[in-house]
């Protein structure tokens, strides 16, 4: 064999050979193979680094990889190096949730120390969840309304400037930094919680500062809703006579208009100083006219306003044309408004905190579904009346609520895995829960459930200025807001806190009249708004009367009282 052309086909190949890395081995192009035992060796060793380096960059990006990810790389080859990263992000995606939860999706603001208002940041661990988001609209402007009420906070000065102008003497300035809408305490807890909200709604639509009369017991009940400033009026409020303003007071806003003190202000004087607004349900016509376009114009120079109302006159404020896109971008879902505004601003002290978990957690929590029932009576003695209960049950089992029970020689079936179902009864009185619990101890539900009834006070009678009353009225309205069905009294301003709090649409008791059972004895609520009892009924712009629940579709009569105006969503109604 010639020996040069041996040397020459072995140092320069006609193809590159090929490295099967599978095998080891080189591959010469066509059928030739070459090379021996070392050669092979050397070929392993290097694919095996190769291997080492490409799995060293691997977990640079997840340096815990799942053994589904490992798998996945002896399977095919290779392994998709943003796989790692996705278990990463679903973690800071939950975590991020976590964080919207504890602060109601944006709705509240952090800055606040936890121990001193446990429920601002526990409440959202006892609800459940549900598609009642507050708007990006809303949460900027409660950010921005939270800048503004520091600024113009008690104490501050600008508080000190405006605060000036109410001292005897002084006029006022159109040209004031900061306004104020003073909120006077007055009548029920549950109407007290609704205008609370009616209140800071008309402070937010007129970048006002809410400021709020402690009563007899504020500071007992709710925290302070506002970081860094407190909203509560200061003691030395230079407006001392705010207290005793009435519908009589020649200060009211009806009555200047009524007597032409300010239906036509001269352009070279000033607004006056403060003017109280009297929006109770005993007001009067011209009071009324607060609900009119023109007369917020009016209302816009005064540096105070003094307001006093038993009413959740939210619907109204829908029917000024001014406010009108601004509400529909606060609360594209209009039947939401306090909903969000409740929780927004009634968080529950420490003490009216530890009443509403502790006995959440020894009666509610274990069981399998939550059923809140509030009963109010409108009649002149107290007791237990046989029409309400049996009023109740009709509802509460026909609607399948509560189940029927067994004849007494009736036999049925109870299993190891029964469900249990938890009833939370509030009313002044007793007796309706002790009928309801004897009636499920005496006889089995037919649907093989175990039902409790749970009643947490029954105070007999209503006792308004009673601290210790409201602090056990206001535990029980947040424990309805936490069932997972509810049914409320007609009326009731009790029940409609409940069921904003809870974002729930309840099964509302039909007002029985002559003591006998309407029917239907109850009726599904369009909206979980509450009911605007004593709202005008004027057109502003023609200046006649005329129904204002005919005005908008998103304004409705209410399904408990037939004058009354509730807030409905429209795409829902």
């Amino acid at each position: 064999m010639d020996m040069k052309r041996i040397r020459r086909s072995l140092s320069s190949p006609t193809s590159p050979p090929d490295l099967d890395c599978e095998t080891g081995a080189y591959r010469p192009s066509g059928e030739r193979k070459h090379g021996g035992q070392m050669l092979r060796l050397v070929t392993v060793i290097v694919c095996f680094l190769g291997f080492l380096l490409l799995m060293a960059a691997v977990s640079g990006f997840h340096r815990n990889p799942s053994f589904n990810h490992l798998r996945q790389f002896t399977e095919s080859g290779h392994v998709e190096l943003n796989a790692g990263l996705e278990e990463e992000q679903l973690e800071s995606s939950k975590s991020q949730k976590a964080k919207e939860d504890r602060f109601l999706g944006g709705l509240l603001a952090a800055g606040f120390e936890e121990q001193s208002c446990l429920s601002r940041y526990q409440s959202a661990s006892f609800r459940k969840s549900h598609s009642h988001s507050p708007s990006d609209y809303l949460r900027r402007r409660l950010r921005k309304y939270e800048e503004l009420h520091q600024k113009c906070a008690p104490n501050s000065d600008l508080y000190n400037t405006a605060a000036e102008q109410l001292k005897p003497g002084r006029r006022g300035s159109q040209t004031t930094d900061c306004s104020y809408v003073v909120w006077i305490s007055y009548s029920g807890l549950g109407n007290r919680m609704l205008t609370l909200a009616s209140a800071f709604l008309y402070a937010l639509l007129t970048n006002r500062v809410l400021l709020v009369d402690r009563g007899a017991d504020l500071t007992d009940l709710f925290c302070e809703p506002f970081p860094g400033a407190s909203w509560l009026l200061p003691l030395d409020f230079p407006l001392s006579q705010f207290r005793n303003f009435n519908i009589s007071s020649p200060e009211s806003y009806g009555n200047m208009l009524k007597k032409n003190v300010i239906n036509n202000i001269s352009q070279n004087l000033p607004p006056p100083p403060f003017m109280y607004l009297h929006l109770g349900h005993d007001y009067g016509e011209h009071d009324k006219l607060f609900f009119c376009q023109d007369d917020q114009h009016l209302l816009r120079g005064v540096p105070w306003l003094v307001l006093r109302s038993d009413n959740y006159f939210v619907p109204s404020l829908f029917l000024i044309p001014s406010y009108e896109e601004e509400l529909g971008k606060l609360f594209p879902k209009r039947d939401a408004v306090f909903h969000h505004l409740a929780r927004y601003l009634l968080h529950p002290t420490n003490s009216v905190w530890g009443l509403i978990t502790r006995y959440y957690q020894s009666y509610l929590a274990g069981a399998d579904e939550r059923v809140g029932i509030q009963i109010r009576v409108f009649e002149n003695e107290s007791g237990t009346f046989q029409h309400v209960l049996e009023q109740v049950l009709r509802c509460t089992q026909n609607q399948k609520i509560l189940p029927q029970v067994a004849a007494r020689n009736e036999t049925v079936l109870i299993t190891n895995d029964k469900r249990l179902k938890a009833v939370l009864l509030t009313s002044l009185s007793s007796g309706y829960a002790d009928l309801i619990r004897n009636m499920y101890w005496e006889h089995p539900a037919i649907t093989g459930e175990m039902i409790s009834v749970h009643q947490p006070s029954h105070e007999e009678h209503q006792q308004t200025d009673k601290q210790t009353h409201n602090m056990k009225a206001w535990a029980e309205m947040y424990l309805l807001s936490l069932t997972d069905v509810l049914v409320t009294s007609a009326w009731s301003t009790f029940g409609y806190v409940a069921q904003g709090l809870g974002g729930m649409k309840p099964w509302i008791l039909v007002k029985p009249e002559n003591r006998m059972v309407p029917d239907p004895p109850c009726l599904l609520a369009m909206s979980m708004e509450p009911c605007f009892h004593a709202p005008p009924f004027y057109d502003c712009k023609t200046k006649r009367g005329a129904d204002t629940g005919e005005m908008v579709p998103h304004v409705r009569h209410c399904e408990d009282m037939s004058w009354g105006l509730k807030v409905v969503d429209r795409d829902n109604w």
